[in-house]
C-alpha cells in the first residue's frame, strides 16, 4: 500500500442534507497537503470521517492500509489529530497532560516519558511551557500542546483542522516553522480556509466546495490547469498606440486584452495574455527593438492559490457535474 491516507467516494448525509458526496483524494508518505474551502464546504465531515469520529454514508477512507471504518481502534495507531476547536484542561501542567493523555493512547509505561519528551521538543515546547499551566497559555502555545499531543505515539498520518484559527502573524510563522519541521517525518493534511497559509506550507492542494472535491493536485499542476492566461506589468516610455502595435507583431496569433493600470501613470498597463508560456523575454526583446516605444519595466505575475481557488469554484459553478479530480486514488487490494 504506497498510500499514507485514501478516500474514495466519501459520501455523507445529514438526514436529507447532502454534506459531502463522491470526496476522493490520496497523500503518499511524508507529503503535506493543504485541504481549501470556504466554511461550509465539507471540510470538517470528511476530517471526521478520516479520524472515524463519524461514519460515512458510503465510500471508504484508509490511513495506512487500514480501513477506518471496519479498524477504528487500529487507525487511531497511526492517526494523529488536532480538532479545530481542541478542549484542553486549563487546570493541568503542560508535561501532565500529555502524560495523561500518552496513557489513554496506550504508550508503553516505561516510554511515557520519552514520548512526552520528544513530542515537547518537535512542537518546540520542551523550554517554554514543559511546566506551565495550560490555563496560562496564549491560543499559540495552546495549538502547539494540541500538535504535541497528537504526536506523543508517533503517528504516521497527522490531520490538523483549521490550525491557524486565532493566532496572530507571528503565531503563524512559528507554527509554520513546525511543519517544516514536520516535513518528511510524517504525511500531513492541513484544514483551512486560509489560502496564503496552505500555498507556504503545503505541496499540495484539495479544494473542496459544496461537498465535491474540485481541484486536487500540485500549486504548478493547478495553475496550469485552471489559469489559462498570464499577467503582466508594464511600464512604458512612449505612447500607447506604439505600444500597441508591437505586441500585435510581437503576440500573433495569441489572444490578449491591454489596460491602464489602475491608480497609475499613463505609461502603466496590465497586459493579460491567454497563453500558459511565460512570454516575459519575448516581449523584453521585441520592446528592445522597437523605435516608437521603450519598456521601462516588466513584471510577470505568478497565479496564487487564491487565484486557483477562484478559476476552479467559477469553474465549478459553470460545469456542475465535471470536478476537476487531477489526482485519481486507486484502491487497495483486498
Amino acid at each position: 500500500m504506497s498510500d499514507a491516507l485514501l478516500a474514495h467516494n466519501l459520501t455523507k448525509y445529514y438526514g436529507a442534507t447532502l454534506a459531502i458526496e463522491d470526496v476522493s483524494f490520496s497523500l503518499k508518505p511524508g507529503e503535506i497537503a493543504g485541504f481549501l474551502g470556504p466554511n461550509g464546504a465539507g471540510k470538517s465531515t470528511t476530517l471526521r470521517i478520516l479520524t472515524a469520529l463519524m461514519p460515512a454514508t458510503s465510500g471508504e477512507a484508509y490511513i495506512c492500509g487500514q480501513s477506518v471504518a471496519r479498524h477504528p481502534h487500529v487507525i487511531h495507531r497511526y492517526l494523529g489529530y488536532l480538532p479545530e476547536n481542541n478542549p484542553l484542561p486549563e487546570d493541568l501542567r503542560v508535561e501532565e497532560y500529555l502524560k495523561h493523555r500518552a496513557r489513554l493512547k496506550g504508550v508503553p509505561h516505561r516510554a511515557i516519558k520519552n514520548a512526552v519528551d520528544a513530542s515537547l521538543e518537535r512542537s518546540d515546547l520542551s523550554r517554554t511551557a514543559r511546566l506551565s499551566l495550560i490555563g496560562n497559555l496564549s491560543k499559540g502555545y495552546r495549538q502547539r500542546v494540541g500538535i504535541a499531543e497528537a504526536l506523543l505515539h508517533s503517528p504516521k498520518v497527522l490531520i490538523l483542522d483549521e490550525p491557524t484559527i486565532g493566532l496572530d502573524p507571528h503565531q503563524v510563522l512559528k507554527f509554520r516553522d513546525l511543519v517544516n519541521r514536520l516535513k518528511g517525518e510524517v504525511t500531513l493534511l492541513i484544514s483551512s480556509h486560509l489560502l496564503g497559509e496552505i500555498e507556504a506550507m503545503c505541496d499540495k492542494a484539495i479544494i473542496i466546495h459544496h461537498g465535491r472535491i474540485i481541484a486536487c493536485g500540485s500549486p504548478t499542476h493547478l495553475r496550469q490547469h485552471f489559469i489559462k492566461k498570464r499577467r503582466y506589468e508594464l511600464r512604458i516610455l512612449g505612447n500607447k498606440e506604439a505600444l500597441i502595435q508591437t505586441l500585435t507583431q510581437t503576440l500573433g496569433e495569441i489572444k490578449w486584452h491591454l489596460k491602464p493600470t489602475e491608480n497609475s501613470s499613463a505609461e502603466c498597463f496590465h497586459l493579460d495574455v491567454h497563453s500558459d508560456e511565460d512570454l516575459s523575454a519575448r516581449l523584453v526583446n521585441a520592446m528592445s527593438h522597437a523605435t516608437a516605444v521603450e519598456l521601462a519595466e516588466c513584471h510577470a505575475h505568478t497565479p496564487t492559490l487564491e487565484d486557483i481557488f477562484l478559476a476552479a469554484t467559477k469553474r465549478s459553478w459553470e460545469e456542475p457535474s465535471s470536478a476537476a479530480k487531477l489526482t485519481l486514488p486507486n484502491l487497495p487490494g483486498a
